[in-house]
């Protein structure tokens, strides 16, 4: 397995985040003011060609001509900075070139199992339903866990008219073709233009209000539903994200090619995004199932050795799981979910106690981490269950919905939190002492620190974005895209600056790194990390009470 020893800060940040392209961001760092800052950067997967979900519904590996290029990417490369990027194990596009065979040759697309047929998987393990899908019995289906009501089915039309369902685990649209009278004149031959324009407007305002196509009023019209519903059918088109079969070779050839072009892109660290939800087999577990998640890893594992390539992957679960565990146990690096909650309970409980605890736990075990404060995805909640008191973590939440936080529950099902949305700079009630302790405790802890571009220039809450992305919008309230005159006025902010100085000596001091030896002593409220290294020594000595720190 591929070693990473570099332990050295990295940007995280979508291509768009600052000024509008990734050559935009290049720019900003080649500033004197971001010099020697970041030794990585992780950008965000929609500098691939993609579609939805910013970024995380992938087309292609290809770089996104609107957002970026190769040579950016080797500007990179050239101010020292290696890459984190994405990889979608689990799911691609249904505008891939492979879904879209499937769409245009059905059964003779060499892509016909590329991704799950639905009805072949529970073959034997259900009834088939009047609607052409098989429903499993109870008992293949009792440990699953579905994202999204209903089943995880998106029905695809084939040339030869029949609808086959397909396993589609997130996201899906599908849409229907706007109906015009000369349509429905050409569907029917000699049709009036007064019944044709009839048609046409009643079915079009059907649609749009969410009526089913098996469902539309013909009333009085009823002798054309047959051959309007078949030609609606026929046309319509689809946007989502379609899991992949990971018992076909043919993805096997996919994800090598998908893992060469990244290691091409100058990437070091891939993270594995929903890697978890891959492996699936009837009456196991659809999510972390075992053994067959750490098979999959083993064999992308395999893949990725041949490029240099360190794998990590992402996988949300409560601490009392221990999954963290058996990543690092297994050789892998590991997100640090726990971080984020953890320093904000620490400073406003003024209680370094908990943070202390899980620092020794990394330390005695040997846990690499990729740790954080914000992110593009919201502060982890569901991380931190058997590591925070639980009415801890509801004072949390209750602290953070009340400095103009949103509450994500575990998708949609209420008094199962998941996480909460906000700035970090705005979690911690837009204190500028606070931010930076939060950043001098993140850097001093094991770890490579992961620095959301947000928090590096003291966002605050978007709530005027969380409104222009409608229902679902809340992660908006931490993506707000910074235009260079924001990046020039906040780089003059003391609150700016003192972070771009511990940053700086973060990733130029050799006391730091993966192989350091660290202590971590609480005394009270003062909670005070030594790192070890080569002959090098450097310590923080922060207070929890009064927000102060020295770094020496």
């Amino acid at each position: 397995m591929t070693k990473y020893a570099d332990n050295g800060p990295m940007l995280n940040a979508y291509p768009d985040s600052v000024g509008g392209t990734l050559r935009d961001i290049v720019s900003f760092l080649k500033k004197p003011e971001a010099k020697d800052i970041f030794s990585s950067f992780y950008i965000l997967p929609s500098i691939f060609n993609t579609d939805l979900d910013r970024g995380f519904s992938v087309i292609s590996y290809d770089i996104s001509e609107m957002l970026g290029s190769r040579e950016d990417l080797e500007d990179l490369k050239a101010l020292g900075m290696d890459l984190k990027l994405d990889f979608i194990l689990n799911h691609i596009s249904v505008l891939s070139k492979q879904f879209q065979d499937i769409v245009k040759n059905g059964e003779e697309s060499k892509y016909r199992d590329f991704f799950i047929d639905w009805n072949r998987f529970w073959e034997g393990c259900g009834e088939m339903t009047a609607d052409g899908y098989i429903q499993p019995d109870p008992e293949y289906i009792k440990d699953m866990f579905f994202r999204k009501p209903g089943l995880p089915i998106l029905m695809v039309r084939f040339p030869d008219g029949r609808d086959v369902p397909y396993w589609n685990t997130f996201y899906q649209e599908v849409k229907y073709p706007v109906l015009t009278y000369q349509t429905m004149m050409e569907i029917f031959p000699g049709m009036q233009y007064q019944t044709a324009d009839t048609i046409a407007k009643r079915v079009n305002a059907a649609i749009s209000s969410g009526t089913p196509v098996k469902e539309l009023d013909f009333a009085g019209l009823t002798q054309y539903r047959e051959k309007t519903c078949e030609y609606l059918e026929a046309n319509r088109s689809y946007l989502g994200q379609m899991d992949l079969n990971i018992k076909s070779d043919l993805v096997w050839e996919y994800y090598d090619d998908v893992l060469r072009t990244l290691a091409s892109y100058g990437t070091k660290i891939v993270r594995l995004d929903a890697f978890a939800y891959a492996p699936k087999e009837p009456g196991e577990k659809n999510f972390l199932n075992e053994p067959g998640t750490w098979d999959l890893l083993a064999k992308v594992q395999a893949i990725a050795d041949k490029y240099g390539l360190k794998l990590l992957p992402e996988i949300h679960a409560s601490y009392g799981e221990k999954n963290y565990k058996v990543l690092a146990d297994k050789g892998y690096m590991t997100y640090d979910f726990f971080l984020p909650g953890l320093i904000l309970d620490a400073i406003d409980h003024q209680d370094g106690s908990y943070l202390k605890a899980w620092a020794d736990e990394l330390i005695r075990d040997g846990i690499r981490t990729v740790n954080m404060l914000g992110c593009h995805d919201g502060i982890p909640l569901l991380d931190l269950r058997g590591l925070l008191p639980e009415d801890r973590i509801q004072e949390m939440i209750d602290t953070v919905v009340g400095r103009g936080g949103y509450v994500k529950d575990l998708h949609g099902n209420k008094n199962m939190y998941y996480q909460v949305n906000a700035t970090y700079y705005s979690a911690l009630g837009e204190d500028d002492r606070k931010l930076l302790l939060a950043r001098a405790l993140q850097l001093f802890m094991p770890g490579k620190p992961q620095v959301w571009y947000l928090d590096l220039f003291a966002g605050k809450n978007d709530h005027e974005a969380v409104k222009r992305a409608g229902a679902g919008g809340h992660k908006e309230i931490n993506r707000t895209n910074l235009s260079p005159e924001d990046v020039e006025e906040r780089l003059a902010l003391p609150v700016v600056q003192k972070q771009l100085e511990m940053l700086r000596l973060r990733n130029t001091c050799p006391a730091f790194g993966f192989d350091a030896k660290i202590t971590v002593d609480l005394d009270g409220t003062k909670l005070t990390f030594t790192h070890e290294r080569e002959g090098h020594r450097i310590t923080l000595t922060a207070d929890l009470a009064t927000l102060e720190f020295t770094i020496c």
